[in-house]
């Protein structure tokens, strides 16, 4: 099975580049090594006895069937304060350019938020919406898509949970940036951040800043030598910096970069022995260190690693995939990992595990590590007949406040257009500020489950001011004289806790 990245990178270069002419001859001497990431399918896997751990459950909950989305591509989930998970597929819902989907966690069919190009040719709302959605402050969610717009080069889009659409902002190619690969983050300051694959002064991506209204504020450019094609979301260190990766570098396989005082600097540089591709991006666990994986090389059968990395450049290669014989460990991670509630890194392998009978290169798997590397297989998909669990998952895990994991395959259901599925690890229900930075004073946004009469909220034990919106929203001030810590809720079910720190400046 050709990866799918690799696919749609083809594709969308092709259908960005030949209208405005944005590869110069410079950019076109760096253009993505896909010879050498086509490496990635040379991995073939042995079926093997599926490794499921105790108080494991894994459940389809739905196949996208064509008509209402298909291919869920290379992002997570993410909660609403609805209770609610959205997500977009890269193509279908019956113009085949893609859609924005909810679903109850009960659910077992998804409700179509939104079809992309549903009118006219040129998708001036925007085409193949790759990168999932972030949830803002304001209650409503963002996204990217890689094509369409006026230009052609992409657009950053508004929705809201019930379907409410609006594009506000199209990318300029050579000016803003073109091929908006990941989903932007909200930044304490309000502003989205986010990376294009291409575009900017030398072709090789682009960091901007713009409002939920659509206002560019800043922007950056890569210029080959501190890092290619930003493929990876940027993640808010909490020294208040932004860190992510880059698929390549000039004379390397990728980069760790973090931006800070109006530059992109090089923390690390992937030389293939310690890994190359990191086109995940990276998460800050509660240790204060950066977590991420590359989907290629990293010894062994070059079936990728996860790696960690200090805010001061410290990189250590925690575990390197295709370990176990013929990859039944997994090989290929792209999405982001995740920390869950227990403290653990949950993500999932694109291709390798124990089942590759109808997959070219294995089907894929979940995976747990510790911050340590002790790596535990999950899951195996296509463990089911038909693969109607699903295949080759391209998009990472989220953890609902319900404790369950959730996450997404590309290919596999009844249809083959992809699944979405839960996954039980016996992790109990939390809380999750929107918001992990803030000041005394500032609104944060508590999302949980049975939020109804609540009678108490504290900010590291410091209690607060807070209104119980609904079930499964509580708005809350942060008190004076609070610290960083957790943030708890009493509620009359029991006491529940967030799953990270609240940061307090």
């Amino acid at each position: 099975m050709k990866s799918s990245i690799l696919r749609t990178l083809r594709s969308t270069l092709v259908a960005a580049t030949l209208p405005d002419g944005l590869l110069t001859s410079a950019a076109a001497r760096r253009k993505l090594s896909l010879t050498k990431m086509a490496g990635i399918l040379s991995v073939f896997c042995a079926a093997t006895a599926i490794l499921s751990p105790a108080q494991t459950t894994f459940k389809t909950l739905f196949s996208f069937q064509g008509s209402n989305g298909s291919n869920p591509g290379y992002y997570n989930l993410v909660q609403g304060t609805d209770g609610n998970l959205y997500g977009t597929t890269e193509v279908g819902g019956g113009t085949a350019e893609g859609t924005v989907f909810k679903f109850a966690t009960t659910a077992s069919k998804p409700t179509t938020l939104y079809k992309f190009c549903a009118t006219g040719s040129l998708c001036p709302n925007g085409s193949k919406p790759y990168a999932g959605l972030v949830l803002a402050s304001n209650g409503k969610f963002y996204g990217t898509t890689t094509l369409g717009g006026t230009t052609d080069n992409g657009t950053v889009f508004q929705i809201t949970s019930t379907g409410s659409f609006k594009t506000i902002y199209n990318f300029g190619g050579t000016t803003t940036g073109s091929l908006p690969w990941a989903t932007p983050i909200q930044a304490k300051d309000g502003d989205l951040y986010g990376g294009t694959s291409i575009g900017g002064t030398d072709n090789d991506g682009v960091i901007y800043a713009i409002s939920t209204a659509g206002k560019l504020d800043d922007s950056l450019t890569f210029t080959g030598g501190n890092g290619i094609y930003p493929f990876g979301k940027p993640v808010q260190g909490t020294d208040g910096n932004f860190y992510g990766t880059t698929g390549e570098v000039e004379s390397g396989d990728g980069t760790v970069f973090v931006v800070k005082e109006a530059a992109i600097n090089t923390l690390h540089k992937f030389t293939g022995t310690d890994g190359g591709d990191p086109i995940g991006g990276l998460v800050q666990a509660s240790n204060g260190t950066f977590y991420g994986t590359t989907s290629t090389d990293g010894g062994h059968l070059q079936g990728g690693t996860v790696f960690s990395i200090t805010a001061a450049g410290t990189f250590k290669t925690i575990y390197s995939f295709c370990a176990k014989t013929n990859c039944t460990d997994g090989s290929t991670p792209y999405a982001t990992l995740i920390q869950a509630s227990d403290g653990n890194l949950y993500g999932t392998t694109y291709l390798g595990g124990a089942n590759n009978t109808n997959c070219n290169g294995g089907c894929g798997t979940i995976f747990k590590i510790t911050t340590a590397g002790k790596l535990t297989t999950l899951y195996n998909f296509c463990s089911q007949k038909n693969c109607t669990d699903g295949y080759q998952p391209e998009g990472g895990l989220v953890q609902a406040t319900n404790g369950t994991l959730y996450g997404t395959t590309y290919y596999g259901g009844t249809a083959d257009s992809g699944t979405v599925f839960s996954l039980s690890v016996g992790l109990k229900p939390f809380v999750k500020i929107l918001s992990t930075l803030g000041t005394a004073g500032d609104n944060a946004t508590i999302l949980g489950d049975n939020l109804t009469g609540a009678t108490k909220v504290n900010f590291n034990g410091l209690p607060a001011a807070f209104t119980v919106v609904s079930s499964t929203e509580i708005e809350a001030t942060v008190p004076t004289g609070a610290t960083t810590g957790t943030v708890t809720v009493v509620t009359p079910g029991g006491t529940l806790e967030s799953n990270s720190l609240f940061q307090v400046d």
